[in-house]
C-alpha cells in the first residue's frame, strides 16, 4: 500500500494538489502523518527517515517556497531531544499549528484584500490563486458591485477552477485568453494575483504570463496587487540564490506525436516567471499590507530566517 507521504509527493509532483498554500498544507499533514506512522523509537533512526520524507517532498515541485518553508517549520527543532516519542509529537503539534494558521491566513488575507477593491471595481485576476479569489469573493460579500476578467492560464487551463469558484458566487466574470489581458486592461481597475514565491527584493514568481500582465498594468497605470501567506516569502533570497523556475514537460504543450512530426522543435514550458516589485503596487499578508520593498521585514520578523541559517549549506 502506498504511504501518505509518498501518495502527496506524487499528487503535488503532478499537479493534482495544485497552489502554493495547498501544497505547502498538505505537506505538512504528510509529515505529520509519515511520523505517526513510523514505528521506531530510536531517534537517531526517526530523524533520519523524517529528514528523507522532508526531502522526498522538497524534490516535487522546485519553485514554490511555500514546500520549503512548511517542511522547515514542521521538522525545526527535531535535534533538541533523544526521545522519538518527544521529536515526534512536536512534529504533529508543528503541522497542526502551521495547518491551523494557513487556514487562518487566508482568510485574513481574504478581509484585507477587500478593503483594497472598491464598489464598482473591475477586477482581473490570473491562475487559481485560493488568497487572490478570496480577496474577491470578500468584497463580494461585502456587498460591492464588482466584475472580473479571468485568464485561461494556458496550458493546464486553471482558469476554469476560478471561473467556476466565482460564478457560484454569483461574481459577474469575463473568461478571456491569456493573450488578451493587455486588450482588456482599459477596462481593468485592480490586478488581484497570487504568488508562489515572493524575494526579498519584493519581487513575485507567480504563473507564466503574470509579468506580461503587470507590465500592461503598469503601462496602464492599473494597480496590481499581490496576495501571499507569510510562508510564500522565500528565506533564501536573503544571500542572493535565485528561485529555481520550474520547466514541466513539453506534453502539456504538444502532444507527443504532434512535437515526434516536428523533430526540429523545441516545446519550452516555463510553469512560472518574475514579476519585479516596481510593477507591484501592494502585497497583502496576513500580518497586514506592504510595499514589495517591506519583503525583508516579513523574511526576519515572521520566518525568523537569519543569514547564518544559511552557513552550513555553503
Amino acid at each position: 500500500m502506498k504511504s501518505v507521504l509518498a501518495d502527496t509527493a506524487l499528487k503535488i509532483k503532478s499537479m493534482e494538489i495544485r497552489g502554493a498554500g495547498k501544497i505547502a498544507r498538505e505537506a505538512a499533514s504528510a509529515l505529520k502523518s509519515h511520523a505517526e506512522s513510523l514505528d521506531t523509537q530510536n531517534s537517531g533512526n526517526f530523524l533520519s527517515e523524517m529528514r528523507t520524507a522532508g526531502d522526498i517532498l522538497l524534490k516535487t515541485r522546485p519553485t514554490a517556497v511555500s514546500l520549503p518553508n512548511a517542511v522547515n517549520i514542521i521538522l525545526s527543532g527535531m535535534d533538541g531531544s533523544d526521545d522519538a516519542g518527544e521529536i515526534r509529537a512536536g512534529i504533529v503539534r508543528r503541522a497542526d499549528s502551521f495547518i491551523e494558521r494557513s487556514n487562518s491566513a487566508v482568510r485574513r488575507i481574504g478581509e484585507i484584500g477587500a478593503r483594497r477593491i472598491s464598489d464598482g471595481d473591475v477586477v482581473l485576476t490570473h491562475c487559481n490563486s485560493q488568497v487572490a479569489i478570496g480577496c474577491i469573493l470578500e468584497a463580494h460579500r461585502q456587498g460591492k458591485d464588482i466584475e472580473v476578467f479571468a485568464t485561461e492560464v494556458r496550458p493546464r487551463n486553471q482558469g476554469l477552477l476560478t471561473i467556476k469558484s466565482l460564478s457560484d458566487a454569483g461574481i459577474k466574470t469575463s473568461f478571456i485568453v491569456d493573450s488578451a489581458a493587455r486588450y482588456f486592461m482599459k477596462d481593468v481597475d485592480i490586478v488581484v494575483i497570487g504568488t508562489d514565491a515572493v524575494t526579498v527584493n519584493g519581487s513575485v514568481v507567480n504563473k507564466i504570463g503574470t509579468s506580461q500582465i503587470a507590465l500592461a498594468a503598469h503601462e496602464a497605470r492599473t494597480r496590481v496587487m499581490v496576495a501571499a501567506e507569510t510562508y510564500k516569502f522565500a528565506p533564501k533570497t536573503l544571500t542572493g540564490e535565485l528561485i529555481q523556475i520550474e520547466e514541466r514537460d513539453s506534453s502539456e504543450v504538444l502532444s507527443p506525436e504532434i512535437a515526434a512530426a516536428m523533430p526540429n522543435v523545441t516545446v519550452r514550458n516555463p510553469a512560472f516567471d518574475i514579476t519585479p516589485a516596481e510593477y507591484i503596487d501592494l502585497i497583502v499578508t496576513e500580518e497586514g499590507a506592504i510595499p514589495p520593498e517591506m519583503a525583508y521585514i516579513i523574511i526576519k520578523d515572521y520566518l525568523g530566517w537569519k543569514i547564518r541559517d544559511f552557513d552550513n549549506e555553503r
